[in-house]
């Protein structure tokens, strides 16, 4: 279980601002041994969120990236049949023992541990709608056969298990069930101050004043397709102290918005609204 004073450690080991509410939700999940499901936009920190759990508790971290293409056997085990065959060919010894030829995945990796690990299933979103469903029965039984080597893999101490998703679509009920699942929502002005002050010492308070005020006006205009995150904001403040901009500047001129906006229609728009000087609610 995690205890607040443990929690409380987040915002000096990893530059990590948590809630009461995921705090919470981070314990139920440890305590009923169920996989935590993360779900938020980017930049809400889902992902050092494993990272935190991981230095407050000292254990090691797994960390499975999903890709569009990933399916659920490559965290399980690959059989390397193209290097049997190899070594066959070139009558090494050894090509019996098949063994040697499978390689366990991030997920068998976890099982495998003598220790209990964090084992961080990263945008599982990103792939297929039959991946979450094709990991149910290993997640609920902690288990998986090898049908090569007639091996059953089965986790010595049951993993903590952190999923994140970046709701870009929705998963199976089925899934759903089986996992506590919490929402971060994008932090608002108090919090992202308290964010901001994690990573920089002594900032100026008017800088942050109107970097925020510019940065919560941006994010406000419906248009915007791709609204900067937290990691955005971060860089621009940086580049903002790096070229000694004046604070009186930021919300009139936008500098260097293009740290902030990653497309090129998104620009456009913000250089609209700052012409008519973000003819929006102000924060």
């Amino acid at each position: 279980m995690l205890r607040r004073n443990i929690m409380s450690e987040f915002k000096g080991s990893n530059n990590y601002v948590v809630s009461e509410e995921l705090m919470r939700s981070v314990n139920i999940a440890i305590a009923l041994q169920k996989p935590l499901l993360i779900k938020g936009e980017p930049g809400t920190g889902k992902t050092m969120l494993a990272q935190a759990i991981q230095e407050a508790l000292g254990k090691e971290l797994i960390i499975w990236n999903i890709k569009s293409t990933t399916k659920a056997q490559d965290g399980l085990y690959v059989y390397d049949t193209v290097q049997r065959l190899y070594d066959s060919q070139f009558g090494n010894e050894g090509v019996d023992d098949i063994g040697k030829y499978i390689k366990l995945g991030k997920l068998g990796e976890a099982f495998d541990q003598d220790k209990q690990v964090i084992l961080l299933i990263d945008e599982i979103d990103k792939a297929d709608l039959e991946f979450p469903n094709d990991l149910l029965w290993e997640l609920d039984k902690m288990e998986f056969y090898i049908p090569e080597t007639q091996q059953t893999v089965k986790a010595k101490i049951r993993p903590i298990v952190i999923i994140t998703s970046n709701a870009e679509k929705e998963l199976p009920d089925a899934f759903l069930r089986r996992c506590i699942f919490h929402y971060i929502s994008f932090p608002d002005k108090e919090m992202m101050e308290e964010i901001v002050k994690v990573h920089f010492d002594n900032l100026d308070e008017k800088l942050l004043e109107q970097v925020l005020e510019t940065f919560y006006a941006i994010r406000n205009i419906k248009e915007v397709h791709k609204k900067p995150s937290t990691s955005e904001v971060i860089d621009w403040i940086q580049a903002l102290e790096i070229a000694g901009i004046d604070p009186e500047k930021i919300y009139k001129e936008v500098p260097f918005a293009g740290v902030l906006l990653k497309k090129t229609e998104d620009l456009a728009i913000v250089e609209k609204a700052k012409e008519k000087k973000f003819q929006v609610t102000r924060w």
